[in-house]
């Protein structure tokens, strides 16, 4: 999962962007990127993203007269193109919108799914786990990209425009190409040798066969024609039509250098996996939080039982600046995402094929009975046992611990609003920073490696996973786009963040930066962040490390070891006077990307 940041996936981009794909001329020089500021405020609505061609694709779209949902889709098909190794066609995702007029959320659960062939041995071979990193870059990892779909849905619904209108801003960004920054370069680099057994990958981000040099152009010719093919045919080209049968053919049979050495294990995605995807309309997760209501993912994603359980145990205790120390809040927090972290890993998988009590762990009454497990003067000693939501001890668990399992971090959020006052946010991905690293020949787009959020085998042979593999069933996400509304239903907040399962945290964070620490929005993204997700250690950023803080939470038995970035959030926030307040990333991933239609002077 990713963080905002203007050209994080696009330092990848830019590998393959910075020349025609296939050519290896020097690169061109290109006009200036949009101004990147992390903070815009202003009328007629607001774009934030971690980049500023795919911010400036959506507020083209509002300045048009589009809508939220029309420029959330144009803000994503421009992060396919200068965040390509977060986000894009071959991945998936999931999207929260709030509709003004009725006052209500509504999301889209656009997740990835496993072919209609795998059983929960999809990922063991003689009776043991494939190594993790052999199967990341194969067939076997890739899941039925759910992101087309998912624009379907949202347009077909809420929009105003059509696809191909909203494509074409990402389209001729694709052609003409972007401008190549150290993330793009640095995703690039350390991406670099896995590309390099896949001879597409490679022709595409490594042109001419090097890195792309930061402050070159980077174009992707064979992704603007995907792009052209999506808007003139519809996303069936995708789902039933020739784009589809290439990336049938190439996840079952991933075109790999011979000499490279590389065994990419084949999938078994078929025509039928794509024709039959769906996405899901479904109710959100709602959680009551300081008189606001919280509203985000319900499962297949983790991210909205988790985040409104941590809130919901949070929610007794004060935790203002003028009641609270920095170090008293952090250890609140801690102790509150461990405990929803040992809840999620036993009870949250896929509905369809998993008894999800989503009610329960969003109950107030559950909440309460895990929070009495906290201790002012004392640390909690993961892996922690679950509790059982359907009948809540009178304090603690009870269940059996289990460590949490690996989940990738890679991804992107973009959030968007409009004049009328409808807001979405949007979280898409294809896994870990690269997806697969397989690209599609001729489409210039890279497939996911979603498949590789199932456990692999139970963590705990002797207690249930609900995040094993199965047919047709969508991974564990730990994705959390958040809309947060006042009492009149009107909204005050929307945010979301990459980073793998350090998203919920990352959101949790931010939230209790803005709702209780009485934080500016940008500050709250910007605030140094510590994850806790069920494990023996918290990993903590270096603006917290050799801290006061730090040696506070040591004292009573926290122990932390080091993370240089946890997380990157965007958001907007709808101000009193009825403006509109964007945020991103100041320095994470080299900071993100705010715009507003008309801004304040």
């Amino acid at each position: 999962m990713r963080r905002p940041v203007a050209r994080n996936l696009a330092i990848l981009a830019v590998s393959a962007a910075v020349v025609s794909v296939g050519a290896a001329a020097p690169p061109t020089a290109r006009p200036q990127p949009p101004e990147k500021s992390p903070v815009a405020v202003g009328y007629g609505g607001a774009v934030a993203s971690v980049d500023p061609d795919a911010s400036a694709a959506g507020i083209e779209v509002l300045r048009k007269g589009g809508n939220a949902v029309d420029a959330a889709v144009a803000t994503a098909a421009a992060l396919g193109v200068t965040e390509p190794y977060s986000a894009g066609i071959g991945g998936g995702g999931y999207f929260v919108y709030y509709d003004a007029e009725s006052r209500t959320v509504h999301t889209v659960d656009g997740r990835e799914t496993a072919p209609l062939t795998a059983g929960k041995d999809l990922f063991t071979e003689n009776g043991k786990p494939i190594p993790f990193a052999e199967a990341v870059s194969s067939g076997l990892a890739v899941g039925t990209p759910g992101t087309p779909a998912t624009w379907r849905t949202a347009l077909d619904k809420w929009g105003s425009r059509k696809l191909a209108t909203l494509l074409k801003p990402a389209e001729r960004l694709a052609r003409d190409g972007f401008t190549v920054d150290a993330t793009f370069r640095e995703q690039t680099a350390a991406n670099e040798a896995r590309f390099r057994y896949f001879p597409d990958t490679a022709e595409l981000f490594l042109p001419g066969g090097s890195l792309p040099a930061i402050g070159s152009t980077f174009k992707n010719p064979d992704l603007a024609r995907t792009y052209r093919e999506l808007g003139s045919k519809g996303v069936d080209a995708l789902y039933r039509g020739d784009i589809g049968e290439d990336i049938v053919a190439t996840v079952d049979k991933p075109p790999v250098d011979p000499d490279s050495g590389w065994n990419a294990r084949p999938g078994d995605l078929s025509a039928r996996d794509l024709a039959a995807y769906r996405t899901r309309l479904q109710a959100p997760t709602k959680t009551s939080y300081r008189g606001l209501d919280v509203y985000s993912m319900a499962p297949s994603s983790s991210g909205g039982t988790t985040v409104g359980e941590a809130l919901n145990i949070l929610e007794r205790g004060d935790l203002s600046t003028e009641r609270t120390s920095q170090a008293q809040y952090l250890h609140r927090f801690i102790e509150a995402s461990r405990i929803a972290f040992a809840d999620r890993g036993r009870w949250v998988g896929d509905p369809a094929f998993e008894d999800v009590p989503t009610r329960e762990l969003l109950s107030q009454r559950y909440a309460d009975s895990r929070a009495c497990l906290i201790k002012d003067d004392a640390v909690l000693t993961s892996p922690l046992a679950p509790g059982d939501p359907r009948d809540p001890a009178r304090c603690g668990g009870g269940g059996t611990a289990a460590p949490t399992t690996y989940e990738g971090e890679n991804t992107t959020h973009l959030t968007t609003a409009d004049k009328w006052g409808n807001v979405v946010a949007y979280t898409l991905t294809i896994e870990q920073t690269g997806g697969s690293g397989i690209t599609v020949p001729g489409r210039g787009f890279l497939l996911n490696n979603e498949l590789t959020d199932f456990s692999f085998a139970p963590a705990d042979p002797a207690v249930h996973d609900p995040n094993l593999p199965g047919p047709g069933k969508r991974p564990r996400s730990s994705i959390a786009p958040t809309i947060v509304l006042d009492r009149h239903a009107r909204p005050v907040v929307a945010l979301g963040s990459p980073g793998g399962a350090t998203i919920i945290t990352t959101v949790l964070q931010t939230l209790t930066g803005f709702l209780d620490r009485g934080l500016p929005l940008v500050d709250a993204i910007a605030a140094p962040r510590v994850s806790q997700r069920n494990a023996a250690q918290t990993e903590m950023e270096p603006a917290l490390q050799g801290t006061e803080t730090q040696r506070r939470l040591e004292a009573i038995g926290h122990s932390f070891k080091p993370n240089p970035e946890i997380g990157a959030a965007t958001g907007i926030q709808r101000l009193p006077d009825g403006r509109w307040l964007a945020a991103a990333e100041k320095e994470r991933r080299g900071g993100g990307s705010a715009m507003v239609v008309r801004p304040a002077r």
